[in-house]
């Protein structure tokens, strides 16, 4: 059993490879068929890494047995196996969304969504930070086809943005591995941890420089203000499915800046130490009120959904920043919630812009009625993601301001409770203009210039199970919240107490050896 941590990358790797050679002379039945089966399988490594990572164990599986610990490793922790199981968990909606005939639309759709996910795994699971790269890179390929698949228009615009802005920080990233390799002389995470601590004082400045950079890169990756700009008009613009599976891509950046940050810049980095975070605090309570006010200010309800992800993010920059246990541990729990509840968003956006025909998901005071269906489903997200009492995201955020530190009590309860107002405000607004209608009269008196004829819903069965699953995530996080606080602490615990995980990866991995 101890070759399952590959599990997570091979499974989608050789799943997508497969359903690429299937697609010319098979059926659309026979792909769904494989990424399902495929999906199924990744599901069940995902729950056994996540079972055993619960017991508190550390586990490093070498690719290669290299003599100067270059760090081809892969490591499962508690961190490793919720962000893994959490993956996993947001595909199988996406997946079932899409089947419900995008996927027929979009060129080699089953074969990249299976090597994102190899992607995003692997950038999980990596002990390295040059096979860090690798996988941002194996992912963002994949999105980028994922993306532009049978698109025109303001998509395509959209995503020569994305692809251009991420192109830009992977050479960002490269140099940053070239001056942290020059300067240290190894890319392996917990060796880096070591040799961080033991930097002169006459080079901790170059060392600063280099992991600044790095910073940079991932901040760039999560959405950080001011380099946001990329993401609404991208996610807006994506397929439901595919702009829900990407609320997981900004987590990415997050979990690397989590990783670094508690392993190589941590209390014991010595010139390094806690280097960083004040800016990453300063910038995360900015960028949580501007996904606030873009939620407040925006006139369709995709980009709503988009200002929602920079929220979250935001919201997880200051929790993660104030590294407290506490505010990880509510942070790591508000993450899944996160995800779930903003691609839910997205696939209630689609399904308006289906029923509401060439008016689409654009906020008038006067459009075609709505099925109640669709309006209780989007009151469920929308309480969700704002932050109200019961669900999972109450209890995330009241969770994250218990933990703030008296010193950065002010700033944080003004930026989170002002950015949930915003966020109320403005879907509140969203969903009477879309949803509430005082009369039956009203309902049908004022037609839309350009609409077509009232009609039965559009929205088909897959569509809809998809956003129940999602949403219904979110309901297990709310009934389930204890065991699932308990499994964040000890991650939080975890990762604030490197020790462990330096030592073991340090004792499977070769040292250098001596002429």
């Amino acid at each position: 059993m101890q070759h399952l941590v590959l599990a997570p990358i091979l499974v989608p790797l050789l799943c997508g490879a497969i359903l690429l050679l299937l697609e010319r002379r098979h059926s659309t039945r026979v792909l769904r068929i494989g990424a399902s089966i495929g999906l199924a399988v990744l599901l069940a490594a995902s729950l056994a890494l996540f079972a055993r990572a619960a017991g508190g164990g550390i586990e490093v599986y070498l690719l290669g047995d290299w003599p100067s610990r270059i760090g081809i490793v892969l490591m499962l922790d508690r961190l490793s196996a919720l962000m893994v199981l959490t993956t996993c968990l947001l595909a199988i909606p996406c997946l079932v969304y899409a089947c419900a005939g995008w996927d027929k639309r979009a060129l080699h759709f089953h074969a990249l969504f299976q090597i994102q996910l190899a992607g995003l795994n692997g950038a999980f699971l990596t002990g390295d930070v040059f096979n860090l790269f690798v996988f941002f890179e194996v992912l963002l390929i994949a999105s980028y086809g994922l993306l532009l698949s049978g698109g025109r228009g303001e998509r395509m615009k959209a995503g020569m943005h994305y692809v251009v802005f991420n192109i830009v920080a992977s050479t960002l990233f490269l140099v940053a591995l070239a001056l942290i390799y020059g300067l240290l002389g190894t890319l392996n995470m917990a060796e880096l941890a070591v040799r961080i601590r033991e930097v002169a004082a006459e080079d901790a400045a170059l060392v600063r420089a280099a992991m600044g950079l790095l910073l940079v890169v991932f901040c760039a990756k999560a959405a950080l203000l001011p380099m946001y700009l990329w993401l609404p008009e991208t996610y807006a613009r994506a397929p439901a499915a595919v702009a829900a599976l990407f609320t997981i891509m900004t987590k990415v950046g997050l979990y690397a800046l989590l990783r670094v940050t508690t392993l190589m810049l941590g209390d014991e980095a010595g010139a390094l130490a806690g280097f960083g975070r004040g800016m990453l605090l300063a910038f995360g309570l900015v960028t949580l009120l501007l996904g606030g006010l873009g939620v407040v200010g925006a006139l369709r309800l995709r980009i709503s959904a988009s200002y929602l992800v920079l929220l979250s993010a935001g919201t997880l920059f200051v929790a993660f920043a104030l590294a407290e246990p506490g505010t990880i541990a509510a942070g790591l729990y508000y993450l899944p919630h996160s995800c779930f509840a903003s691609a839910a968003m997205f696939m209630i956006a689609h399904a308006v812009q289906r029923e509401r025909g060439e008016v689409g998901d654009r906020l008038l005071p006067q459009a075609p009625p709505m099925p109640r269906l669709t309006g209780l489903v989007y009151m469920v997200a929308a309480i969700s993601l704002v932050g109200l009492p019961p669900l999972s995201g109450f209890i995330g955020k009241a969770l994250l301001l218990a933990a703030v530190p008296p010193a950065d009590t002010g700033a944080v309860y003004a930026a989170v409770l002002a950015g949930s107002l915003l966020a109320l405000i403005g879907l509140s607004r969203t969903g009477t203009r879309l949803f509430w209608r005082t009369s039956e009269a009203e309902q049908v008196a004022v037609p839309v210039p350009g609409a077509p004829a009232p009609r039965k819903p559009r929205v088909r069965k897959r569509e809809l199970f998809g956003t129940f699953v999602l949403l219904g995530y979110g309901v297990a996080m709310t009934v389930f919240a204890a065991p699932i606080l308990e499994y964040t602490q000890m991650t939080a615990r975890q990762l604030l107490a490197p020790e462990d995980y330096v030592r073991e990866v340090r004792a499977a991995t070769p040292a250098v050896r001596q002429p």
